[in-house]
């Protein structure tokens, strides 16, 4: 039996549903998602076995100009490294826009020796229809080597045609991961990444990057899952904005988060939150490596 695996990193500027897209290439949720600019920081491996092939999907951080802090920095090396050693590229655009930072993305691509597919999305909430093609032609002139995909990662419109594309461009070889997993991320980590979106959903125009997330205990009982995490912020006001009245913001925080985590892990779960002001920590090397940024 002649089996293909092969690594497909998703790219982009900020926004342009990459992180939507790896959840509906997957058939579930694994990647964080907002309506937020730069929800996604971190690498993450989304893992798709069927039948004779097996795709590592790698969600990418938003490809950004703005590098005057230190988070900043760090997606956008994420993001980059993501390019170097992957058989397949797929860079997403949204609809018929072309921006700086789309521009960014073009000119980090411009060495890659594999297979690219750019994915114009969002085509279900265009205005006017008409303005497809003439977009699709002003990117196959910018991207000549590429073949377009118009789709829509939110409903699914021709993603299984994106899907095809990618298989029918893997490489032969031995699968890298069991066919049941579909993740190289923790539990923990996942957790984490879980609490950050409920932030970012109720509070992103608030707080926009000023929240990060460590998970200070995580434990499984035999009954249920035990886990403590600190909220960081990097002003008081903002711990304030987060708690809210009564305390009744973290409350929902932690009642959308703890449903998330139980559906993820298929067991009970006790959650348990506290907001703390950690001054500074976005624009600190050595802050993000001890909260878990990572190279």
């Amino acid at each position: 039996m002649t089996t293909r695996c092969g690594y497909v990193a998703i790219v982009g500027r900020p926004n342009v549903g990459k992180s939507t897209l790896l959840n509906r290439l997957l058939g579930q949720k694994v990647s964080i998602t907002s309506r937020k600019p730069q929800t996604t920081r971190h690498q993450l491996l989304g893992i798709k076995t069927a039948g004779d092939d097996q795709i590592l999907y790698v969600d990418t951080p938003g490809i950004h100009g703005d590098d005057r802090r230190a988070i900043n920095r760090y997606m956008n090396r994420s993001a980059l490294a993501a390019i170097r050693d992957v058989d397949v590229i797929v860079f997403m655009i949204d609809r018929t826009a072309w921006k700086s930072d789309d521009q960014l993305v073009a000119d980090a691509l411009s060495g890659f020796r594999g297979h690219l597919l750019v994915a114009v999305n969002k085509i279900d909430s265009l205005e006017k229809k008409h303005d497809l093609l003439p977009a699709l032609s002003r990117l196959a002139t910018k991207l000549p080597d590429a073949e377009l995909v118009p789709c829509s990662a939110l409903t699914g419109n021709n993603t299984d045609v994106l899907e095809r594309l990618i298989t029918e461009r893997l490489p032969e070889g031995p699968f890298y991961f069991p066919t049941d997993q579909v993740t190289d991320r923790s539990e923990r980590f996942l957790v984490s990444e879980i609490i950050r979106e409920k932030v970012m959903r109720l509070l992103g125009a608030e707080l926009p990057y000023a929240v990060t997330i460590q998970i200070d205990r995580f434990v499984d009982e035999p009954e249920v899952t035990m886990v403590d995490a600190t909220i960081f912020v990097e002003r008081a006001g903002q711990k304030a904005i987060i708690i809210g009245g009564k305390g009744a913001r973290l409350k929902q925080i932690g009642t959308d988060a703890r449903r998330d985590m139980e559906a993820l892990m298929g067991r009970p779960v006790m959650l348990r939150t506290w907001v703390k002001v950690r001054s500074g920590w976005s624009d600190d090397e050595r802050a993000l490596k001890s909260l878990g940024y990572e190279e």
